[in-house]
């Protein structure tokens, strides 16, 4: 299954990546690894995951504290946000 990025969610990865090169390119490049399989395992099995807040699932990286929130879509899967488990709960609301 296909998935589009939120604006606002690319923004995000885009800042933890920024972030995470500021610190050490190895552990950069960790991060969008880890990102990109927790997206490949989302899309392989998207029903998998838990909901969190009506039909929004979340899906938790390994090694980093990052989740990603999506929903179901028809045709596709929507990435929502990348959320650093530490931010305000519910940030996020508003992209639906």
């Amino acid at each position: 299954m296909k998935y589009v990025f939120h604006p606002e969610a690319l923004t995000e990865y885009a800042q933890a990546v920024q972030y995470y090169l500021e610190q050490n390119n190895k552990v950069a490049q960790a991060f969008i690894d880890a990102i990109e399989k927790t997206i490949y395992r989302i899309r392989e099995t998207p029903t998998r995951y838990p909901i969190v807040d009506e039909e929004i699932r979340r899906c938790m990286t390994k090694k980093f504290p990052y989740g990603i929130l999506y929903s179901i879509k028809p045709d596709s899967i929507l990435i929502l946000a990348i959320m650093h488990c530490s931010r305000k709960p519910g940030y996020w609301k508003n992209r639906i």
